[in-house]
């Protein structure tokens, strides 16, 4: 358990990290990109969050190769230092009016960076947490990352929650956007400490076994594994950024709402989705992996457009609230075992780099894409359309997991000490 906590703590920091960007930049996107409306403003900087997305492949082959050739916890420890990295520079940037054009090309940088150290903690922590996991309990523990994972991102909302209360508008707009990061810093430096006590997993026969860290020795003997994960991974990060960062926008651009209303709607959605996520690992373990992965597939194929409507058309909180909980009750049968089901399809001496590189690869083209390609829509008029494009991922992760073998009984973890 002391090595899950370990393990979890730098994965919720980097997500920390990574999530302070989207809740914070109502605030911030003013001051890089001060011309037009709020709608062109918020879409010039969620640009700049999906060009950090599509640093992720590279993140997940380079992390993937370090993890499987040196060690899982060389490549945590590393990764979790380059976050802070990058948060750092994003706290202390000047804004446009200070320094021009130069402003937002920094922050282009450091979203970067952050996109490349993030790309390739994913996939050495779920492999490290897979491996450390109990037989018999490991969509329980697994599910783990995806906690820290979520909260990271309720631990960004409470945050600007609480800087919303203590701060004015205007202070927030001016200088208060830039205090999650700072936090963030220092919470990375913590997790370093944390991970430095970590028990390497990997074993020197793995490390040295033909293969092992590299891209031919996924794609020529995995190559079925690899592209079943880049295929479910698809609708399932598609939909879960749409119902957790995007939507913060979507309940004020959309429905309406003030954005501390909004703030407080995801932190208490947020909070009963971390809860579903041990729940929903221990089914899996009862009813196989591939079963709830097709409960996943099935509920949002039906459940996405009328649910998007229904949260577009209310005023309520409350009822904002209950809906996105739903929505993210149907998306837990994907989340709470998206790392160990990837981690399970492939043997130790590629599985970093199998688990971290076909994640990042969809995870970059569609989870990365989610506010821009949503507000282009909404921008265009034609809002609506959004809805259907999340529901056809959904029904191809469907097909996927259709034709999937059950992990658990093919995968290599089974026979793992």
């Amino acid at each position: 358990m002391l090595a899950i906590v370990g393990a979890s703590s730098g994965n919720l920091v980097e997500w920390f990290d990574f999530y302070v960007y989207s809740f914070c930049s109502l605030y911030f996107a003013h001051a890089f990109f001060p011309s037009g409306n709020p709608t062109t403003q918020l879409l010039n900087t969620t640009g700049v969050f999906s060009v950090g997305f599509l640093m992720r492949p590279i993140g997940g082959w380079l992390f993937g190769r370090i993890a499987d050739r040196r060690g899982r916890r060389s490549a945590m420890m590393i990764s979790v230092l380059m976050m802070c990295g990058g948060s750092l520079v994003i706290a202390a940037v000047p804004t446009y009016e200070q320094i021009g054009a130069l402003a937002p090309i920094v922050l282009l940088l450091a979203r970067l960076f952050q996109g490349l150290s993030v790309g390739g903690e994913y996939g050495t922590s779920a492999t490290y947490m897979s491996e450390v996991a109990l037989k018999g309990r490991r969509g329980f523990f697994a599910s783990f990352q995806d906690v820290t994972l979520i909260g990271g991102q309720l631990c960004a909302l409470l945050v600007l929650v609480l800087l919303q209360q203590l701060l004015s508008t205007e202070d927030l707009r001016a200088w208060g956007w830039r205090i999650p990061f700072v936090v963030g810093a220092c919470a990375a430096l913590i997790s370093l400490w944390l991970r430095k006590s970590l028990d390497e997993t990997s074993t020197s026969a793995s490390r040295q076994a033909r293969g092992a860290g590299t891209m031919r020795g996924v794609l020529k003997y995995h190559g079925r594994a690899f592209f079943t994960v880049v295929g479910f991974t698809a609708g399932g990060s598609l939909i879960f950024y749409t119902f957790t960062t995007y939507m913060q926008k979507y309940l004020v651009n959309t429905s309406g709402m003030n954005a501390k209303t909004a703030s407080n709607v995801m932190t208490a959605a947020l909070l009963v989705y971390i809860l579903l996520q041990p729940v929903f690992g221990a089914l899996s373990g009862r009813i196989g992996r591939r079963t709830s992965m097709l409960f996943f597939g099935a509920l949002s194929v039906i459940g996405t457009v009328p649910l998007m409507h229904a949260i577009a058309n209310t005023s309520s909180p409350v009822t904002a609230f209950v809906l996105v909980t739903i929505a993210l009750a149907i998306v837990s049968f994907y989340t709470s075992i998206s790392g160990l089901i990837k981690a399970e399809m492939f043997p130790p001496e590629v599985r970093a780099m199998g688990v971290g590189l076909s994640y990042a690869v969809a995870n970059a083209v569609f989870g990365g894409s989610v506010e821009y390609v949503a507000l282009w829509f909404k921008q265009a008029g034609t809002e609506s359309a959004f809805y259907w494009y999340v529901t056809v991922l959904c029904a191809i992760s469907l097909a996927v997991s259709f034709f999937m073998r059950e992990p658990a009984k093919e995968g290599y973890l089974r026979n793992e000490p």
